[in-house]
């Protein structure tokens, strides 16, 4: 209790002795003097404005190279779409009709063959069952190449669901094309799949012009045979012979 008492007369003591400051601690107000000078002030002011622009320059000038650098990956993207396969296995498939031609097939050479032998003229060392034998190969031809025809017609029209499936998914291909590549690889497939329809076209075209020939082919034939099976009848020989006939069977 003596302990407190102590201490707070010495606080009280120390509290109650005056305060000095040496008068040379502390500058006088009249030592301090503000010079404003307008000219500099201008200047600083500008030399800032022209800094804070060219960093605003360069700032859309990075903003345009980076545009510029996601236009050229965009142009520069594969399309992520292809109808390659589906129009090889098109392709394919009117390609096997074709090849399954029956009789004669779309062959020069058996061609060439077939008009020397089955649709050359008549000779007359033939014998009636030899015309008529060539007569049935040559309706058999042209019945073949009729059926050819229509069996390529089918393929082909076969063909047209899937080309309007592939022609609309290409079409909307190249209107969401992201870039020039993208667009351009749409375009390629859009005329692959044009190039793919011509190839039909032709096919059905020269089944039809084949089937034709065929049976043009054996008309001609038909009317040079007639004439030498005419010539034939009505050559000088014995004439005709009377004989023996039976109408009916007796069993005997």
């Amino acid at each position: 209790m003596i302990v407190r008492r102590t201490r707070a007369s010495l606080i009280a003591a120390a509290l109650a002795i005056p305060l000095t400051l040496s008068p040379t601690g502390v500058p006088p107000a009249h030592a301090w003097k503000v010079v404003f000078d307008p000219s500099n002030y201008t200047q600083n002011v500008l030399t800032a404005a022209r800094t804070l622009e060219q960093i605003n320059n360069q700032i859309v000038s990075l903003q345009n190279e980076a545009q510029m650098l996601i236009n050229q990956a965009k142009n520069l993207a594969s399309l992520p779409f292809s109808t390659l396969q589906q129009l090889q296995q098109s392709v394919q498939r009117t390609q096997q009709l074709l090849n399954e031609a029956q009789q004669i097939a779309f062959n020069v050479q058996q061609i060439d063959q077939a008009f020397q032998t089955t649709y050359g003229a008549a000779s007359l060392s033939d014998t009636d069952l030899d015309l008529i034998e060539a007569a049935r190969e040559r309706w058999q031809n042209t019945v073949a190449g009729l059926q050819d025809a229509l069996r390529i017609q089918a393929g082909v029209i076969g063909n047209i669901d899937v080309n309007q499936a592939q022609l609309n998914a290409l079409v909307g291909q190249s209107q969401g094309a992201s870039g020039a590549l993208q667009a351009t690889q749409a375009g390629n497939q859009l005329l692959a799949l044009q190039g793919q329809q011509l190839a039909d076209l032709t096919a059905v075209i020269a089944a039809n012009g084949r089937a034709r020939a065929l049976a043009d082919a054996e008309r001609a034939v038909a009317a040079e045979q007639g004439r030498e099976q005419r010539q034939r009848f009505l050559a000088p020989g014995s004439g005709y012979q009377p004989g023996n006939a039976k109408m009916f069977y007796s069993g005997n």
